[in-house]
C-alpha cells in the first residue's frame, strides 16, 4: 500500500514539475486547453514553456475580452507556434536570440491587448 501511495505521489509531483502556471491565476485555462482552442494539438516548447504559456495566456484574455476575435487569437498562436518551430527549437545560438527576440515583442504585444480589458495592468 505504501508503495501505490509513493508513486501516486510522484506523479502527481512530475505533472506540477511539467505543467507551466500563472502564479496562482485561479480558473485559468491550461497550457493545452489554450493551444488546443485553436484545432491543433498542444506544441511542447520546452524550455520556453513558461514564457509562451504566460504570452498565451495574456492575448487569450484579451482576445476574449473585446480586444480581438478568436481568429485572431488563433493568428497569432499559430505565428507563435511557427517561429518557434523555425528558430527556438534550434540548437543554433543566433536562431535561439531570433527566437527570444520574437518571443519577448510578442510578449509585450500580448500584454498590451490585455491591458486594455483587465484594469489591474494599468498604471495608477
Amino acid at each position: 500500500m505504501r508503495g501505490i501511495w509513493i508513486a501516486g505521489t510522484a506523479v502527481l509531483l512530475a505533472g506540477c514539475v511539467s505543467t507551466p502556471d500563472l502564479g496562482g491565476t485561479m480558473g485559468a485555462p491550461s497550457f493545452t486547453s489554450l493551444q488546443e482552442m485553436c484545432g491543433g494539438q498542444a506544441l511542447d516548447y520546452g524550455k520556453d514553456a513558461q514564457s509562451v504559456y504566460s504570452t498565451l495566456f495574456d492575448a487569450y484574455v484579451g482576445s476574449g475580452r473585446g480586444k480581438g476575435s478568436k481568429d485572431a487569437y488563433c493568428a497569432f498562436q499559430t505565428e507563435l507556434a511557427q517561429h518557434y518551430a523555425a528558430q527556438g527549437a534550434s540548437s543554433d545560438a543566433h536562431m535561439r536570440d531570433q527566437w527570444v527576440s520574437y518571443l519577448t515583442s510578442q510578449r509585450a504585444k500580448a500584454l498590451s491587448w490585455r491591458a486594455t480589458v483587465d484594469p489591474s495592468l494599468r498604471g495608477g
